[in-house]
């Protein structure tokens, strides 16, 4: 899960047994993970939202790690659409807005640009939307 750097080292924000794996048109993964799995403590509610055709309106959560507040980190659906009722209430992370991320015991390419917050592995194979030009995918 994803990681943060402390004046002590890394911090675990996630550390999680399974995931539920989203995969959407043109773009990586996210995964998403049960609360339990999450250091709620270093979460901030966000006042950001956005909405997705498919999942529904989703919230998010501003990581804070030794006073420095990285703005919505991780997003969640607290309702969302019928055919993803799944992921509800459950965190996905930017891996572009962490140290680190690991699937098992593999290093995460995050994808690139700022809107999507797709996990890349050796097993997803491109192209992703997300980076400069993929906008109208």
């Amino acid at each position: 899960g994803p990681l943060a750097q402390t004046g002590s080292g890394p911090l675990v924000v996630v550390d999680a047994p399974d995931a539920l794996r989203v995969l959407e048109t043109s773009q990586p993964p996210a995964y998403y993970v049960h609360p339990e799995h999450v250091r709620a403590d270093l979460l901030v509610p966000s006042t950001t939202t956005t909405f997705c055709e498919w999942k529904g309106r989703a919230g998010y959560v501003d990581l804070v790690v030794d006073g420095v507040r990285v703005p919505d980190a991780a997003w969640f659906y607290a309702s969302p659409t019928s055919g993803f009722t799944a992921i509800a209430g459950r965190f996905a992370f930017y891996a572009q807005k962490v140290d680190e991320c690991w699937v098992d015991d593999e290093p995460v390419d995050a994808n690139e640009g700022r809107f999507y917050g797709g996990w890349i592995t050796s097993d997803v194979i491109g192209p992703f939307k997300g980076g400069p030009g993929t906008v109208g995918w």
